[in-house]
């Protein structure tokens, strides 16, 4: 069942952090598309993809910073409001970047490594606070 209540969603994220280094790659053209790849995103001026930092490096991908990714267990709804603004929010008052993909029944969250844990005390103490 999906959750689309804000406070819900919220009171109800459990994050957890999901094991691995995660970096964002852009290729163009008719790049092979690693079966490991987290996300795939079309964009105009390339393809973007999440990617094991050790396949990036592997395949030799030029890549971003190496990425944290913690996942919000709650089953939120597409229609939902207000989740990705209250941890973009309290992320952002610690001085912590996010980059936010949606799934269908989750919202996946990374962050840059070195600051990953802060981060997941920041959702931590945001969900609670919800409760």
């Amino acid at each position: 069942m999906t959750v689309k209540d804000t406070q819900a969603m919220i009171a109800g994220m459990t994050p957890i952090i999901v094991p691995g280094d995660w970096v964002f790659c852009s290729v163009t053209g008719t790049d092979t598309i690693p079966p490991d790849a987290f996300a795939v995103i079309q964009e105009a001026e390339g393809t973007t993809l999440i990617l094991p930092e050790e396949t990036a490096k592997a395949d030799g991908y030029q890549s971003s910073a190496v990425m944290q990714l913690i996942t919000l267990q709650v089953n939120s709804d597409l229609e939902g409001v207000g989740l990705t603004a209250a941890v973009a929010t309290a992320l952002a008052a610690q001085d912590i970047p996010c980059n936010v993909v949606a799934g269908y029944h989750h919202d996946h969250i990374f962050v840059p490594k070195t600051q990953a844990g802060i981060a997941y005390a920041t959702l931590l103490d945001v969900q609670n606070a919800a409760n």
